[in-house]
């Protein structure tokens, strides 16, 4: 389960809601928004298991390594496998606009965003298979949980006109 305690599912939807602090000019540092972000969020008092969530969302140890990081990130333990899924559903399957959108149009966004031989661009093309299995993972509790049409949008693209209520 995703969040199987009200206490996860707040750590969910905090990490959910800090994930890009990052790119904020206030907390860049190094130009990797996930170790800024986290490096940011623990210089505020932020649990850490919050920090570490953001620190490692959306399979960023991968692009620590394009980026020559991997060794900073380490300062941040990974987080719980099954929020660690949640966090990369709600990254996934969000637009930069906050619509709802597949994992693959997420993906094909952020590949025609940053260039297919950009530093993203190289990470995003190792991260997809762990990015598609992980929101496959949570769609898969979504389906058993009674979330049928999320579960579906989020895999193929039909996505509601707005988010469910």
């Amino acid at each position: 389960m995703v969040a199987s305690t009200s206490a996860d599912a707040t750590l969910l939807i905090q990490a959910a809601i800090f994930h890009d602090i990052g790119y904020s000019e206030t907390a860049m540092e190094t130009g990797f928004h996930a170790l800024d972000g986290a490096r940011y969020l623990r210089s505020l008092g932020v649990e850490d298991q919050v920090v570490n969530l953001v620190a490692h969302h959306s399979c960023a140890a991968l692009e620590a390594q394009e980026r020559g990081l991997d060794k900073a990130l380490l300062e941040f333990p990974s987080g719980p496998p099954a929020l660690t899924d949640g966090l990369i559903f709600c990254d996934m399957t969000v637009s930069p606009d906050g619509l709802p959108v597949s994992v693959d149009d997420r993906i094909s966004e952020i590949l025609t965003r940053y260039g297919p031989d950009s530093v993203v661009g190289r990470f995003i093309a190792r991260a997809e298979p762990e990015l598609q299995a992980a929101v496959h993972r949570v769609a898969l509790q979504l389906r058993h949980a009674g979330m049928e049409a999320l579960a579906f949008a989020s895999l193929r693209g039909d996505a509601p006109a707005s988010p469910p209520t």
